[in-house]
């Protein structure tokens, strides 16, 4: 599995989420709406999720092990940061 595009929109209000991202796998597959998230231990990456009847969220599409779900977080957060960086300049 390859990520072949990353797109971010960042958000402009104050809090803790900072950019909502798109990423598009092997050229074929899209999942929009994945957060950037500022934690109590840095930026993180929430995927889509949406709230079920019970009030808790639950996520539409995600990663099926760990090292997947590092892998996309990586690739998303070296994205921002270098979006970030280059606002800064």
């Amino acid at each position: 599995m390859q990520i072949t595009d990353v797109r971010i929109r960042k958000v402009e209000k104050e809090g803790k989420m900072k950019a909502v991202v798109s990423i598009t796998i092997d050229e074929e597959f899209v999942v929009h709406d994945i957060k950037v998230i500022d934690g109590e231990k840095g930026l993180f990456i929430a995927m889509p999720s949406r709230k079920a009847a019970d009030g808790e969220y639950r996520d539409i599409a995600h990663p099926i092990n760990s090292d997947t779900r590092n892998k996309i977080q990586q690739i998303i957060l070296e994205k921002y940061e270098s979006e970030v960086a280059t606002e800064e300049v």
